[in-house]
């Protein structure tokens, strides 16, 4: 574990105790993919992350010759902490009368009524400033699987608080994306919408070439590869601050 991660799971804990003594309702759950835990995809994704959040466990980070001059864990601290995934329906909080029990019921009635979406090919992009794995072409159909996740687990959703919208409002949103936002939550969905695997914290002129050559050689046996949404999974944040984990998988219709 390295001293980071030392901190952060401190800071969670003081954080944690006290919403747990405010007695807020500060669950958040996420409908993501993830590969299968057995997958290569799954294996080095967490052990990029340094983290695998199935199991709760720090790992090894990468040892590579050309991060050599750059604190791998250092970088990748927020994803660290939202564990490896594709982000499907963004984390929120439980609507006032749902409980998690009823949102499985309703993850697992959606897969059991879908099929499974392939991806395609993976690729590395730099996102703004943040490195991902990204689809070499993302389909309609990944698309629009993503905006029935969006639309269907709405109900599920709470309001979005004043203090978050405005933190959302700070990143300089279009107008569509502002509509977006006040309608479902979250800007990035709809047409708006990028699947993307998040591999690191912003990076400057020096760390990006130096993130995006390591992950290159990092992740190589799983670039050329044709991947599937095959499954959709739970994530949950116990409290704010806390680590997500991956607390459901729940597998769609094979093609």
């Amino acid at each position: 574990m390295c001293l980071r991660q030392t901190r952060d799971i401190f800071l969670f804990k003081k954080v944690g105790s006290w919403a747990h003594f405010m007695g807020e309702n500060t669950k958040r759950y996420g409908i993501y993919f993830a590969p299968a835990p057995s997958s290569e995809l799954w294996v080095l994704g967490s052990q990029w992350l340094g983290r695998n959040c199935l199991t709760g466990k720090n790992v090894e980070i990468p040892n590579l010759s050309e991060l050599v001059n750059l604190d791998l864990c250092s970088h990748t601290q927020s994803p660290r902490r939202y564990g490896f995934h594709a982000t499907l329906k963004p984390p929120y909080r439980l609507a006032e009368g749902k409980s998690l029990s009823q949102l499985e019921a309703a993850v697992a009635d959606f897969a059991r009524q879908r099929n499974a979406v392939e991806i395609g090919a993976l690729k590395l992009k730099v996102i703004g400033r943040f490195l991902a794995l990204v689809p070499k072409a993302q389909s309609e159909a990944l698309s629009g699987f993503a905006a029935q996740c969006v639309e269907v687990f709405d109900p599920f959703r709470a309001p979005l608080s004043a203090a978050r919208r405005e933190k959302r409002m700070a990143a300089g949103l279009s107008e569509r994306q502002v509509e977006l936002l006040d309608k479902w939550g979250y800007p990035y969905v709809m047409e708006q919408f990028r699947m993307h695997m998040t591999l690191s914290d912003p990076l400057d002129e020096t760390t990006g070439p130096a993130m995006l050559f390591g992950a290159k050689k990092w992740f190589k046996p799983v670039l050329e590869r044709t991947h599937i949404l095959d499954r959709i999974c739970l994530y949950e944040e116990a409290e704010p601050g806390a680590p997500f984990t991956r607390i459901a998988d729940f597998e769609l219709v094979p093609n």
